[in-house]
């Protein structure tokens, strides 16, 4: 019979196979995580640029019938506010542009965290291979 604390070959074999398919599958499940994660940051991104898009446009409409008003009244008050409001608008759109363009990297899909899980999971069964 074989001692209580020694395991045979197949054993050995079988559990490395079982620890390895779970390795690999905790690799996975850490790099799905990571890219959703970059997706959502990259939607996000987009998503600003859109609302930087429409509030440049309205932005431009604004000054346009501010410049139409200027030209027609010629130095009045209402082509003031105009430019004031059309202003504000661009200045908005410009802010809200490159905070998403920002967020819309593509360095936030690298998945960071997988690569170094993946080299320390290498380093430890180095280890135990040389053990």
């Amino acid at each position: 019979m074989a001692e209580p604390g020694i395991r045979s070959i197949p054993t050995l074999v079988g559990d490395a196979v079982r620890e390895l398919r779970d390795l690999v599958a905790d690799e996975l499940a850490l790099f799905r995580a990571e890219m959703a994660q970059g997706v959502h940051r990259i939607s996000l991104g987009l998503t600003l640029l859109i609302a930087a898009a429409v509030l440049a446009i309205t932005g431009l409409f604004t000054l346009l019938l501010a410049l139409v008003k200027g030209i027609a009244v010629l130095v009045q008050s209402d082509a003031l506010a105009a430019l004031i409001v059309g202003g504000t608008f661009l200045v908005l759109a410009l802010g809200l542009g490159l905070y998403g363009r920002s967020k819309a990297s593509l360095s936030g899909l690298e998945p960071t965290r997988t690569g170094r899980q993946i080299k320390q999971d290498a380093q430890i069964l180095t280890e135990r291979r040389d053990v």
